[in-house]
Order: C-alpha cells, then sequence, then structure tokens
C-alpha cells in the first residue's frame, strides 16, 4: 500500500483576468521507505507539488480538483486546524533555507522540544533528551551542548542538518523536502544527502525530494518524476529515467548534464522556455521545444502511457495510432531523444 497517493490533483490560481492552472492533473504515489525524486526547469510546479500536500499553498491558490491520500485518508479537504495537526506529526518539511526554517530568538533545543511536546505524550525531560538524540542522528557533534546554541551559531550545513532534525522530531510518516541542499556547498551536500537517505531509510518514512540537481536524483532517489509545465512528463525508476529517458524533454535534461568522459566547448541545451502559465500551448505542452513533433503533438495533450519500464507522457509512446514525426520535426532546435 502506498503512504502517499496523489490523484489527478488540479491547483489553480484565480485572477481578475482569468484562473490560472497552476498544476494540471498530476497524479503520483509514494511507498514507506522511497524517496520519489520531482526533478524539473524552475515554474514546473515542483514547489507547488509540495506545498499542496503540506497544506500550505498562498492564497489565492487553492486545489481545484483531485485528491491528496495520506495513509489511506484525504487529507486536501481538511480545514487549516485539522492540517496543523498533521503537519510535523505525519508530514514532515525540509526547506531550501533553513534560516527561514528557525527562529533565530530561540535556541534550537527550545524549538526541537516544543515541536516534540506539541506532537508527543513526553515530558519536557524526555523531550529535552529526545532532542540532543536527533541531534546526534543527524551529526551534529557535542549534541549536549549545541542544543542550547542558537541558529546563527551554527554553519550552514549544521543548520540544515538542524532542520532535518525538526522535521524528523515527530516521527512523521512523510517527509517533503524542498530543494534541502541548493544553499549548500558540494561536500556538505554530499552529507546531507546521505544522512536524509540512512535516516528515512532506517525509520521506514517515505520523502519526497524536490530539486533541480539531476547529480543530487541519481544518487538519492528510487523513482523521479519529471515535471513539466505543471503536468508530469515522465516517472520511473530513476536508473531507467536517467540512462534511458522516454519523453524528449527528460532526454533534454539529461543531455544538458556536462559529461566529464567528453571533451567538448560548448553544453547542449534546450531551446526556449517554459510557458507561461496564460499561455500553455494547445496539445502537448513542450511541442514549441520538442525536436520529435508531429501532427497530433499539435492538437491533442498526451496522458502518461507505458514507455518500456517507465511511464511518458509523449505520443512517441502511442503505438500505432501515431504517425512518423515530419521532416520540419527534423529542422527544429533542441536535442535528439
Amino acid at each position: 500500500m502506498s503512504l502517499l497517493e496523489v490523484k489527478n490533483l488540479v491547483v489553480e490560481f484565480p485572477g481578475r483576468r482569468g484562473t490560472l492552472r497552476a498544476l494540471d492533473d498530476i497524479s503520483f504515489s509514494i511507498a514507506p521507505g522511497e524517496i520519489l525524486g520531482v526533478v524539473g526547469e524552475s515554474g514546473a510546479g515542483k514547489s507547488l507539488t509540495g506545498a499542496a500536500i503540506i497544506g500550505l499553498l498562498e492564497p489565492p491558490g487553492r486545489v481545484a480538483s483531485g485528491q491528496i491520500l495520506l495513509e489511506g485518508q484525504r487529507i486536501d479537504n481538511l480545514s487549516n486546524e485539522e492540517m496543523r495537526h498533521i503537519r510535523g506529526r505525519r508530514i514532515g518539511a525540509i526547506f531550501q533555507d533553513p534560516l527561514t526554517s528557525l527562529n533565530p530568538l530561540y535556541t534550537v533545543g527550545r524549538q526541537l522540544t516544543e515541536t516534540i511536546l506539541a506532537h508527543l505524550p513526553v515530558t519536557p525531560a524526555e523531550a529535552r533528551q529526545r532532542a540532543i538524540a536527533l541531534l546526534k542522528d543527524t551529526g551534529i557533534p557535542a549534541a549536549e551542548e549545541r542544543i542550547d546554541h542558537y541558529p546563527h551559531q551554527f554553519s550552514g550545513g549544521m543548520r540544515q542538518r538542524v532542520v532535518i532534525a525538526l522535521a524528523l522530531a515527530a516521527e512523521p510518516k512523510l517527509i517533503v523536502a524542498d530543494e534541502p541542499t541548493t544553499a549548500l556547498d558540494v561536500s556538505i551536500q554530499a552529507q546531507i544527502i546521505t544522512l536524509l537517505k540512512n535516516i528515512c531509510k532506517s525509520r521506514g518514512a517515505a520523502v519526497m525530494l524536490i530539486t533541480h540537481d539531476m547529480g543530487v536524483i541519481a544518487e538519492t532517489c528510487d523513482r523521479v518524476a519529471v515535471l513539466y509545465a505543471g503536468r508530469v512528463a515522465e516517472i520511473g525508476p530513476v536508473h531507467d529515467v536517467i540512462n534511458k529517458p522516454s519523453h524528449p524533454y527528460t532526454s533534454g535534461l539529461m543531455a544538458s548534464i556536462p559529461d566529464m568522459t567528453m571533451d567538448r566547448e560548448r553544453l547542449n541545451q534546450i531551446d526556449g522556455a517554459m510557458p507561461r502559465l496564460n499561455a500553455i500551448p494547445k496539445g502537448c505542452a513542450y511541442n514549441p521545444r520538442c525536436p520529435q513533433t508531429f501532427d497530433r503533438c499539435m492538437t491533442e495533450r498526451p496522458d502518461l502511457m507505458p514507455a518500456g519500464s517507465t511511464r511518458a507522457a509523449c505520443w512517441l509512446h502511442a503505438g500505432a495510432s501515431t504517425t512518423a514525426p515530419t521532416a520540419t520535426a527534423a529542422t527544429k532546435a533542441g536535442v535528439t531523444a
């Protein structure tokens, strides 16, 4: 049974000039102990998906349709008060900048113990011991002393470890990590990723890891979902998506990663940019940038369909119903799939 199920999720932003659809019919699931990577360009809808799951959509954003189920319980239609009890206790969150997650006026020990006391039936003394144990588990040396320090007394990497400890404080079943390593240098990134993997595997927690870094995805995740213009372009086992991408957009992302074994002056790139929410093209949203477009791509929007060991929203995998790509498509700027 899946720990988290997202079914046909639609998130909209009403405005004076009409309603913008930021997430359009997104579906995926995460099993206990599994790490699902969510990747894509800026504006693809990665962080918005995480915010919808946590229940922290910025007004006027709203879940317009679809369902979010946590351990079989629907949570997208709960009140703010009901979601407050779920956040922290059943869903932990790790954000990109630890300084925005930690209160600079309180010691890290106070912030940890208050979270523990709010969600678990323990005494203040037990909460403090649990907080020290969490700091030790996340690799903070001299935890008995550091627990009484303030956030500004920690380095960036150590602050992110405190944020991870805070996310794990109430033993949540699901961790939503939104670009948890972006602000850190490469060596600290590797430590944080290893820490996140080990802790969550040992605790059986499911992780949704949002990032734009395919190296982090390859190193960390079991499966990966590639988002484009508010929809899932491809989803499958991380090894297969990276090494045998089935969607032209995924191929473009993979081709843009520098290959250390090759000597080249220029990197591959995907020409063009992500479409604006008020200018999503008809048919497949990727068709203006795709090097393999044919007629059907211009008129019909594809759903996820079997594509080898993954599933891709691309008409190239619709079997006999597709026609061969047009000659003009071959001359389009972009990368080959």
